[in-house]
């Protein structure tokens, strides 16, 4: 072929590529003879019935779990090490508490919640866990 011939074709499949690209989808160009032998796709082998090992169960919620201080309503989320805590008229979150809270943790329960803000279900928590029944005093009776 001469050199305005490959000229041309060049020319072509940049423009195809380029609306094919804008358009939102994907080109494959190859140029020669690729006569190499494939080898075999990775095949998966899937029991019936359910998902892939490598996909999560149906259904399946990331759990969170924390620590609970009823006394100074706060909640500690140790995998990610953060705290959760009043602060004015909302919740404040941080890697440490105010020190004035440090000394008044009490005891504490452990939750295990669907919600990386625990604080959401905060009035149920509050009746659920008295603040008198988890005071530094009775901590420390325990």
């Amino acid at each position: 072929m001469n050199k305005g011939v490959h000229f041309l074709m060049a020319a072509a499949i940049v423009l195809l590529s380029a609306f094919t690209v804008l358009a939102g989808g994907a080109i494959s160009v190859q140029w020669g003879d690729n006569s190499k032998p494939q080898s075999d796709p990775v095949l998966y082998s899937q029991k019936k019935g359910g998902p892939p090992a490598h996909a999560p169960a149906h259904g399946y919620r990331a759990k969170h779990q924390y620590r609970y201080y009823p006394n100074c309503n706060v909640y500690h989320d140790a995998s990610r090490g953060v705290y959760f805590y009043l602060k004015g008229d909302g919740w404040a979150v941080g890697a440490s508490l105010p020190t004035d809270l440090l000394p008044n943790l009490g005891a504490s329960v452990t939750l295990d919640m669907d919600t990386d803000k625990p604080y959401e279900q905060n009035a149920e928590h509050l009746k659920q866990y008295p603040k008198e029944k988890y005071s530094p005093a009775k901590a420390g009776k325990k």
